[in-house]
């Protein structure tokens, strides 16, 4: 009697299924979107606070910014500056009590620069419910030991949503640019 075999199934890959490399400088070696993604989660405390309870806006900003820096950091393996930071909105207030998670990802690279995205959420840890307070965009430049601008490795897409994320990270810096120029 022949041994059961199952024939192999045919898995229909994404347009990004097959990774790609994009920006940066092609002769640094390549580095996933995931490799520098992280989490920093702080809980907000009342010397954070105005006098209604809500979490000042320049402290999110602040902890914005190092998420974002500490993301760009990771992928350059270098030192990075904040260049530019698109307009932050808020949604939603942040009280006191709350831990507020910074999620900060890699969208798109260019020859110095790095494109972080930063999405902040507010968890009430008794409830657990959970609030997308903001989100922001942040370029920041790699600089080397003598605080030059430096190449930066490219970003391996493998997948649609990074795909996605790198061609609107791209259009914003195109946007970021003309804007520069015309001022």
């Amino acid at each position: 009697m022949k041994p059961k075999t199952t024939p192999p199934t045919k898995t229909r890959k994404s347009k990004a299924a097959s990774a790609r490399t994009m920006g940066g400088n092609p002769g640094l070696p390549a580095k996933r979107v995931s490799d520098s993604q992280l989490r920093l989660s702080l809980p907000m405390n009342p010397d954070m606070a105005n006098a209604v309870g809500n979490i000042h806006g320049g402290i999110i900003m602040k902890l914005v910014d190092e998420a974002g820096g500490f993301a760009a950091m990771k992928h350059a393996r270098n030192v990075t500056v904040t260049v530019a930071m698109d307009s932050m909105t808020f949604l939603s207030p942040i009280k006191i009590g709350s831990l507020v998670s910074f999620q900060a990802s890699v969208n798109w690279v260019g020859r110095t620069s790095i494109e972080v995205g930063i999405r902040v959420e507010a968890e009430n840890v008794l409830t657990g419910q959970v609030t997308h307070t903001n989100s922001a965009y942040l370029v920041y430049v790699a600089l080397d030991q003598y605080g030059q601008p430096t190449p930066v490795p490219p970003l391996l897409i493998e997948t649609e949503q990074e795909l996605r994320r790198w061609h609107e990270g791209a259009e914003r810096q195109a946007h970021r640019l003309k804007r520069a120029k015309a001022k």
